[in-house]
């Protein structure tokens, strides 16, 4: 699942998919992306591009944002992330896609706030949506719109909890599972890699409890047969309570079997996961051996999305299938920034549905959604090339 990093793009990452269609509002839009020249970042600077913007391309490393820039035709700003303040002074939006976004979110909302730039990211990191939720009265007051999570995590999912909230809007219960094709990237991987000495969540009541990664299991059909998945603290365990009101959220991530132990052996490792030298070992191996999904996996993979809600003996399901998450992240990470330079989204902490509602997703390419009563299809909705 695409978190996206600071490292080199690989080899593969500029190229599309052929025959994207062009972005609406281009030819206002000043937005700066920072973390341009990772994997995800570079790929979201290239699509930019291809759709008829000229983004300003930054990032901390000064060759690799200006190879980026340079490579383009585009402007470069290289500076840390603690410094952004005295670089958005002409900028009407920033799109942050350096990770791990721990380490990044923060400095940079503060620094938007503080120039009235509009913030998003790509972010699915549960305690950066926190830490930005809690940001939001500050956000109002300068006018400045707040929208992390504004790629495959957590759009698709944040608009399917919508959807079923739309569809039961009395439900007290959501559960999410996710399931994909392809790899991820070397950011994701870190991040992953960090996350899983730190625990996993749910919501229970409207609070955030925590739980070992993968405490708890179960069967899900998203639409080719029964599948076993287990429990993620994925970012919606934050979003979606902010987005729907229901009070109970757990999140799912269909993995093979082997991958299902892996992730329970890694939680019983626990702190040893977090010790600075693991880290670092960690780290090292994800550089010298992990690239991102190349063009043809972007291309043709796919993800799936099975959604739940409940309150009291009524149940209903929906179902997402959407392009690859990378290829999916490029597509409304850029979608959600051209509405929010247009002037679509209200000031102050926002999630993706919560800002254009549940039916955002179905703007983009390649999705379909269907709705299902008592295990029988009602409903089948889709975008153009679907």
């Amino acid at each position: 699942m695409p978190a996206p990093d600071t490292a080199v793009s690989d080899s593969n990452a500029s190229a599309q998919a052929p025959a994207e269609p062009p972005l609406s509002g281009a030819e206002d839009a000043r937005f700066l992306v920072y973390g341009a020249y990772g994997y995800t970042g570079r790929l979201v600077v290239e699509r930019a591009v291809d759709g008829g913007y000229e983004p300003i391309v930054a990032g901390r490393d000064v060759a690799k944002t200006r190879g980026v820039a340079t490579s383009l035709g585009l402007q470069a700003r290289c500076f840390p992330v603690e410094e952004a303040e005295s670089h958005l002074g002409d900028v009407d939006a920033v799109l942050n896609c350096a990770g791990p976004f721990a380490e990044t979110a923060d400095a940079m909302v503060d620094a938007c706030i503080e120039t009235g730039t509009d913030y998003l990211d790509i972010t699915g990191e549960l305690p950066v949506f926190e830490r930005i939720h809690r940001r939001d009265a500050d956000a109002a007051e300068a006018g400045v719109t707040l929208l992390p999570g504004v790629g495959f995590d957590v759009v698709p999912t944040d608009c399917l909890a919508a959807h079923l909230h739309r569809r039961l809007p009395e439900a007290t219960h959501l559960s999410l599972a996710l399931e994909a094709d392809g790899g991820v990237s070397p950011g994701t991987l870190k991040t992953a890699l960090s996350d899983l000495g730190s625990g996993g969540a749910v919501r229970r009541d409207g609070d955030l409890r925590h739980e070992p990664v993968g405490a708890r299991t179960r069967v899900v059909d998203f639409g080719g047969g029964l599948r076993r998945a287990v429990s993620i603290p994925w970012g919606d365990v934050s979003t979606a309570f902010y987005t729907t009101g229901i009070p109970n959220v757990d999140v799912y991530l269909s993995l093979p079997a082997n991958a299902r132990r892996a992730v329970t052996l890694s939680s019983s490792l626990g702190g040893a996961l977090e010790a600075d030298i693991v880290q670092r070992g960690l780290e090292w191996l994800v550089d010298r051996y992990v690239e991102g999904p190349d063009a043809e996996t972007r291309a043709s993979g796919e993800a799936r999305i099975w959604g739940e809600v409940r309150a009291g003996g009524e149940r209903v399901v929906s179902r997402l299938r959407t392009p690859e998450t990378y290829r999916l992240t490029v597509e409304t990470a850029l979608l959600v920034a051209s509405k929010v330079l247009a002037g679509e989204a209200p000031a102050g902490f926002r999630t993706p549905a919560g800002a254009f509602g549940p039916d955002l997703i179905l703007e983009v390419d390649g999705v379909e959604r269907v709705d299902l009563e008592d295990g029988e299809i009602v409903d089948r909705t889709s975008s153009e090339g679907a």
